[in-house]
């Protein structure tokens, strides 16, 4: 069966809602990291919903972070909050945050908390469900993410470096520049008891975490890819070889799973790509962004993928212009309807009868990428001057 959940015709017609916009929070908390706060909350979103940090790169600002690198069109889109901490040059001359500094990189101290701190103001002020909070950041941002991942794994249930560095990778500024280049190697069981000395006593859930890099980056070595990597996947349990490849917009893709089969960790390498955040300026369905400094035209949107492999697309939830005039439910016969199926293993398409139950799949598989199937179905009962803009399958 089809529902249809929105049929609108030219009476029923409404104006979109004003466009939500990036606003300044003060009085979060003790911040002792002296952080400021910034919030992009889509109009109309309800408590319940998800929640995106996502953190700047050094020399970058809250306000040149959220439309431009896309995650403000999956807001809307998907139906998230997004809450962007914004470094302070008083902290740190270059607005870098401070993942190398002992001080900022511990559970309940500096900086770490200062985010920790402003999570919390979102969860009160907003409802964000405390089981989907997710961070993001971009070099600095990235690095920081892996710190409120390992300080505060009870709080972020995934998270998506990009261009950063392994968490505990240094605690100085001289070893800063070395972790960034040319790097530093250890076994993944080192890299993995960083991350458990950060939350003594702590067994799991871990966050799961999409790393992203490029290849001719040489200010974050392409072997922060690997560290981090190591990093995650023995905090998981499981080994750094992959358990399934595939190439996304022409880059290659891996995807490592836990004993459970779950996706725990996957990497995005961004060939012939330099230090920045990828994106993908357009208006297509996987488009998004603004190319600018540290921010990359890529051919490819990486808030884009990292928000369907947090599973944030998985049940619409965006705050669209009003509701929907009418409701109609469209019978279908397994019989006659049938479906094209691309599956998220990469494998062709695949077509079928709809009373074959197992044909098809919709929704997340075991490798944590999703399943698309198109359905056709017969569209008599829709009145002629009415527009099908949404339909959910039952």
């Amino acid at each position: 069966m089809v529902t249809l959940l929105a049929v609108t015709g030219p009476a029923s017609l409404t104006a979109p809602a004003q466009a939500a916009s990036l606003t300044e929070v003060t009085g979060f908390g003790s911040n002792p990291g002296n952080l400021r706060m910034f919030r992009y909350v889509p109009d109309g979103l309800p408590a319940g919903r998800p929640l995106v940090v996502a953190m700047h790169g050094c020399t970058q600002s809250a306000g040149g972070f959220d439309d431009e690198t896309g995650w403000t069109t999956w807001a809307d889109q998907w139906g998230f909050a997004l809450l962007l901490p914004q470094q302070q040059s008083a902290n740190n001359l270059n607005n870098c945050f401070n993942w190398f500094e002992a001080g900022d990189i511990r559970r309940d101290a500096g900086e770490a908390l200062s985010i920790k701190q402003m999570t919390d103001r979102m969860k009160a002020d907003v409802g964000s469900d405390p089981a989907r909070v997710h961070a993001t950041g971009l070099s600095a941002g990235a690095a920081m993410t892996n710190v409120v991942l390992a300080a505060y794994p009870d709080v972020f249930a995934a998270g998506a470096p990009v261009a950063g560095l392994p968490y505990a990778c240094a605690t100085s500024v001289v070893a800063a520049y070395s972790c960034m280049n040319p790097g530093t190697d250890l076994t993944p069981a080192a890299w993995a008891a960083k991350v458990r000395d950060a939350h003594p006593g702590y067994a799991g859930p871990w966050p799961a975490v999409s790393v992203w890099q490029g290849t001719t980056d040489t200010t974050v070595v392409p072997a922060n890819l690997t560290e981090t990597v190591e990093q995650w996947t023995a905090v998981h349990g499981t080994d750094t070889t992959p358990d399934a490849t595939d190439t996304v917009n022409g880059y290659p893709h891996a995807v490592y799973r836990d004993s459970g089969g779950r996706a725990v960790v996957e990497t995005y390498t961004i060939t012939g790509t330099g230090h920045g955040q990828p994106v993908d300026p357009g208006t297509g369905a996987e488009q998004c962004g603004t190319a600018g400094a540290y921010i990359l035209d890529a051919d490819i949107c990486a808030a884009y993928h990292i928000g369907r492999f947090w599973g944030l697309a998985e049940d619409g939830g965006g705050t669209g212009p009003g509701a929907p005039a009418q409701r109609a439910v469209i019978p279908g016969t397994a019989a006659d309807d049938g479906y094209v199926k691309a599956s998220a293993d990469g494998a062709g398409a695949a077509v079928g009868a709809l009373e074959a139950t197992m044909g098809a799949a919709v929704g997340r598989g075991a490798d944590g990428r999703h399943n698309r199937t198109l359905l056709s179905f017969d569209t008599s009962v829709v009145p002629d001057d009415a527009t099908v803009t949404r339909a959910h399958v039952t």
